[in-house]
């Protein structure tokens, strides 16, 4: 099993680090933005493809 890796931490949200990017399963994924969230959670059809969305309401894409 393979660790994730992350790149410099540039912020938080809710707690929460945001890191500039990560490496899982060799993708490595870049912060894009945050998620539009409410009490019932977020809804994920603002997520598009090649993107990942990490709690709590943090958007990363992939890097291409």
């Amino acid at each position: 099993m393979k660790k994730q890796e992350y790149g410099r931490a540039i912020g938080s949200h809710l707690g929460k680090t945001i890191y500039e990017s990560f490496k899982d399963h060799g993708v490595t994924y870049i912060f894009d933005r945050l998620a539009q969230c409410d009490a019932e959670g977020c809804p994920l059809d603002q997520v598009k493809h090649g993107e990942l969305l990490v709690q709590p309401g943090l958007i990363y894409r992939q890097a291409s």
